[in-house]
């Protein structure tokens, strides 16, 4: 079968299949962002603590996705459940290091000014140094959405959803005209997907940071 012909017809399961596969990075990365600012928030200002979570969130990108799905559906069974939380576990990195690298690198000069006029810590965290830092810490859940998309396929294995669906579909029909085009399916449409996101985020940026600090 023609691979047009193919996407002709298959057009509304890809489409579900990708509106899943981005609704599981999504609610991944929100999760983690929420996690990762406050781990940068809480320690950015305590040096063995940073190292800590820094070192700990690296170690969880260096697990095999597939090793950390089976231990996740070991204890939560087969779903999205556990594909949600061992993404949230590899967003954490990227995020965490650049809200720690965005707090730090807020001129000292601004704090000290902030301070001087009375702002409390929180104060100034909040209305300075976040400002200040949230292009860096943007930055940050944009590598971790970007690299979502392409783990969340894998999720598939253990029933999470998704472009990896038709990816493991087309793995058990390999040598068929059919898997080629499940693959070549799910492959563009994975492609597809970072750049829309990729381009949401450059747009949230935009809307977002003040035009002083762009």
């Amino acid at each position: 079968m023609d691979f047009f012909t193919y996407l002709g017809g298959n057009y509304n399961d890809l489409l579900e299949q990708t509106l899943e596969h981005a609704l599981i990075v999504l609610v991944s990365v929100a999760i983690g962002s929420v996690i990762g600012l406050a781990l940068g928030v809480l320690t950015y200002r305590r040096p063995r603590q940073r190292t800590l979570v820094l070192s700990v969130t690296g170690v969880f990108l260096t697990i095999p996705s597939l090793a950390l799905f089976s231990v996740m559906v070991s204890i939560l069974g087969l779903g999205t459940q556990p594909v949600i939380i061992a993404l949230t576990m590899y967003s954490l990195l990227p995020i965490v290091r650049n809200t720690v690298t965005g707090l730090l690198g807020v001129d000292q000069a601004v704090v000290e000014s902030a301070q001087g006029m009375g702002m409390g810590r929180w104060q100034r965290l909040r209305r300075i140094e976040l400002p200040l830092a949230w292009p860096v810490i943007l930055t940050g859940i944009r590598v971790s959405t970007m690299v979502l998309v392409g783990i969340a396929a894998i999720g598939a294995i253990v029933n999470g959803g998704g472009l990896g669906q038709d990816i493991f579909a087309a793995l058990a029909r390999v040598g068929s005209p059919a898997a080629l085009n499940l693959a070549l399916g799910a492959f563009f449409a994975i492609i597809l997907l970072g750049a829309v996101l990729d381009a949401l985020f450059l747009l949230l940026s935009r809307a977002t940071t003040s035009r002083g600090i762009r």
